[in-house]
């Protein structure tokens, strides 16, 4: 990817903001919070990008619950795996107020319901049927449900973000999200494929291996980044994913991720602009100069410290 195509996909997330603020999934759809949130992330630092961003920003924070969590757009009430995110936007734009501390709490607190005794004891008794450990909880997407690679990851990147500043300041509940770090860690270790990637939850239903797939194994490989896991199996994976996906969101996701670990993706031609945002946003992230450091920790504008 060419500076060229970061210039043009923060120009087209410029071009499609929405009158609230927030973007859609599609341009001149609702605002929803994970598209705002990749474009904010892609925006950063932008000098031309401040009032966008500004305003972008306002907008993300009305839609905070009352428990701290975030409500994934202004028309839904209940918050869920999309708190991640905005946490995540805290930390890269430095700022740790009353607002980041409630919704890190709302994110240690929520976990995936498969670790429930009765759900435990079918697990032990029918391995063959999920063939995880049940008591190794991850986060769900929305509360009171089955944890998923997915929103884990989201939660995980968040809280690796938010750490060395709690570490910092000496944060109330720091062993807390250490210990959900750790939970984190060891419940993508589990769901890992045999092949070294990801499926979107398990590694084997009905005595099946699965196999991995593209967005899910870049996601965990992001998430992991800093971990002990040995991620040169999940490397490869992606690599060969990145070569043979059609798919613009996967190519995306893992091309950010490679790059993440030091492993530049083959160039393509650059593509043309997608109307799909997400993918605009995170083409942004990925290319040679984008802000794909704001979804490790330490990388953020420091903004509001």
């Amino acid at each position: 990817m060419s500076l060229d195509l970061l210039g043009s996909r923060r120009a087209w997330l410029l071009k499609h903001q929405n009158a609230d603020g927030g973007w859609g999934y599609f341009s001149g759809k609702q605002s929803w919070l994970e598209p705002t949130a990749y474009a904010i992330l892609a925006l950063l630092d932008g000098g031309s990008a401040r009032a966008t961003v500004e305003k972008a920003w306002a907008t993300v924070r009305l839609w905070q619950a009352a428990d701290g969590g975030w409500r994934p757009g202004a028309g839904v009430d209940q918050p869920g795996w999309a708190t991640a995110l905005a946490v995540t936007l805290h930390c890269a734009r430095g700022v740790l107020d009353d607002a980041f501390e409630r919704g890190l709490g709302w994110l240690v607190r929520v976990k995936g319901d498969e670790g429930a005794l009765w759900k435990r004891v079918i697990n032990r008794l029918q391995p063959g049927v999920v063939g995880h450990d049940a008591s190794v909880q991850g986060w769900p997407w929305l509360p009171s449900n089955t944890s998923w690679v997915e929103p884990t990851t989201h939660a995980l990147i968040a809280l690796n973000k938010s750490l060395p500043s709690l570490r910092m300041r000496r944060w109330r509940d720091l062993k807390a999200v250490e210990w959900r770090i750790d939970m984190a860690r060891r419940m993508l270790a589990d769901r890992r494929c045999a092949d070294g990637g990801w499926n979107y939850g398990n590694r084997l239903v009905q005595n099946v291996t699965l196999p991995s797939y593209p967005e899910t194994t870049a996601l965990a490989l992001i998430g992991l980044r800093d971990s002990r896991v040995d991620l040169g199996p999940a490397l490869a994976v992606a690599g060969r994913l990145y070569r043979e996906t059609r798919s613009r969101l996967a190519k995306a996701w893992l091309g950010l991720a490679l790059r993440i670990h030091g492993r530049e993706a083959a160039a393509d031609a650059a593509p043309a602009l997608s109307n799909d945002l997400v993918v605009t946003a995170l083409e942004a992230l990925a290319a040679p100069g984008g802000n794909f450091a704001m979804l490790l920790p330490g990388g953020g504008s420091g903004r509001g410290l």
